[in-house]
């Protein structure tokens, strides 16, 4: 399922890099949270929650096929903490004409 939410995520968003979901819970339980860019978190969640809502709903009427129960959660995307986040573009000097 975590594949599934995954390319249905992709799909929705502009930009699928940032795309992650990670599955937790027992074998019968299973939670998925799924993090978009910042600039996609309203595509995933749609007008009023209608697209979360129709994404929970199919999730449900398979792990219900599965004996399963699965939650998905859409959480806030975490801030870039990497180092290169931190510093600032190089700029190279311009070439001095020589006469």
């Amino acid at each position: 399922m975590k594949e599934l939410v995954s390319y249905l995520a992709k799909a929705l968003v502009d930009d699928p890099v940032p795309v992650l979901v990670e599955q937790t819970g027992s074998e019968n339980d299973a939670i998925l949270q799924l993090s978009v860019g910042r600039s996609d978190l309203g595509k995933v969640i749609g007008k009023k929650g209608r697209t979360a809502k129709a994404l929970r709903t199919l999730l449900s009427s398979i792990g219900a096929k599965h004996n399963m129960r699965v939650t998905l959660d859409i959480v806030e995307p975490r801030e870039d903490t990497s180092p290169a986040a931190d510093t600032e573009p190089e700029s190279h000097p311009e070439p001095s004409e020589e006469q």
